[in-house]
C-alpha cells in the first residue's frame, strides 16, 4: 500500500462526511490525503464551473480538520468507476459517501458503488453521515478466507490507530434440510460446535499476534447481515472482506453486501485482497 488516502467528492452531504472521515483517518495513521472529483465534461469539451468550486471547498475543509497532513486535490475526467478504480491501485484506501449526486449518482447502494466496493484494489470505506458518538470499537466480520484475512489486517490497523477495541464476529447460519431427516438435529449441533471452535481458534491466533491490542470475539447463529447490523450499533467502523466463506459467503458483492450497506449506518470498510497478495 502507498501512503495516501483518496476521497471522492461530488458536493453532496455524504461526500462531505466522507471528507471528514478521511481527514481524521489520515491524521490518525500518518498518511497524506488526496481529494478527487470526477467531472463529466460538457458536449463542447468544457468542464462545468462548479467542478472547481466543490473540489476547492472539499480540500479546504480537509485542511482545516487536519494538522501536518499533506492534502491535495485534483479534478479527473472520465467514468467515475473506471477512474476511481485506477486511482485505488496506488492508494492505501478509497473513501466515498454513501449516496451521491452528479458523477456519484447511485453510489453506494446502486451498481456503481457495488462495482467499486467489489473491485477496487484496496479497502473502500463507505460513509453515510458524520458519526455523533464515539464507541472506541471496530467490528470485523471474519471467516478465514483470503479476503477476510485482508479485512482483518485493515481492522487491526484501524483499531491500533484509534486506540480502540477490535471485536471479531463470526456468523453461522443453520443449513436447511428436510424435516424428515433422522437425527438431523444432532448433526447440526455438531457442525455448529465445530464451526464455532474453528472460528474461536482463528480469533485466538489474531489475539496472539497482536498482544498490545484488546481483541474480543463472538460466534453467533444468525444471518451475517443481522449479526453485523446489531454489532454496528456500538461500533465506529465495520470491516468486511469483499468475498467470503461460510457465514460471510458472498459478502460484499451479493445479497449480504446489499444488506450491510442498507442496514449498517456507521462507516463500512469493504476490503478486497490485493492482486499481489492473491498470487
Amino acid at each position: 500500500m502507498t501512503g495516501h488516502i483518496i476521497v471522492g467528492v461530488d458536493g453532496s452531504a455524504p461526500a462531505t462526511a466522507a471528507v471528514e472521515w478521511a481527514a481524521a483517518d489520515a491524521q490518525r495513521r500518518g498518511l497524506s490525503l488526496r481529494v478527487v472529483h470526477v467531472c463529466r465534461r460538457r458536449p463542447q469539451g468544457a468542464r462545468p464551473p462548479e467542478c472547481a468550486a466543490l473540489l476547492e471547498a472539499a480540500v479546504g475543509r480537509a485542511r482545516r480538520l487536519t494538522r501536518d497532513v499533506n492534502v491535495t486535490g485534483e479534478r479527473l475526467d472520465g467514468h467515475v468507476v473506471v477512474r476511481l478504480r485506477a486511482e485505488s491501485e496506488r492508494a492505501d484506501s478509497l473513501v466515498l459517501g454513501g449516496r451521491g449526486r452528479g458523477g456519484f449518482a447511485g453510489m453506494v447502494l446502486g451498481s456503481a458503488g457495488l462495482a467499486l466496493a467489489g473491485h477496487a484494489a484496496g479497502p473502500v470505506v463507505i460513509v453515510r453521515a458524520p458519526s455523533p458518538l464515539r464507541h472506541d470499537r471496530v467490528v470485523a466480520g471474519y471467516d478465514g478466507s483470503g479476503h477476510s484475512e485482508a479485512a482483518m489486517a485493515y481492522a487491526v490497523e484501524q483499531a491500533r490507530a484509534r486506540d480502540a477495541q477490535l471485536h471479531i464476529l463470526y456468523a453461522w447460519q443453520v443449513p436447511l434440510a428436510s424435516p424428515y431427516a433422522a437425527g438431523y438435529g444432532t448433526i447440526v449441533e455438531d457442525a455448529r460446535r465445530e464451526e464455532f471452535h474453528r472460528a474461536a481458534g482463528q480469533a485466538a491466533s489474531w489475539r496472539e499476534r497482536n498482544p498490545g491490542l484488546v481483541i474480543t470475539d463472538e460466534q453467533v447463529c444468525d444471518h451475517p447481515v443481522t449479526a453485523l447490523a446489531k454489532a454496528s450499533r456500538t461500533a465506529d467502523l465495520v470491516v468486511v472482506g469483499s468475498r467470503g466463506l461460510g457465514g460471510l459467503a458472498s459478502a460484499v458483492l451479493g445479497s449480504v453486501s446489499h444488506g450491510v450497506l442498507h442496514h449498517v449506518t456507521c462507516p463500512v470498510a469493504v476490503v478486497r485482497q490485493r492482486i499481489k497478495e492473491e498470487s
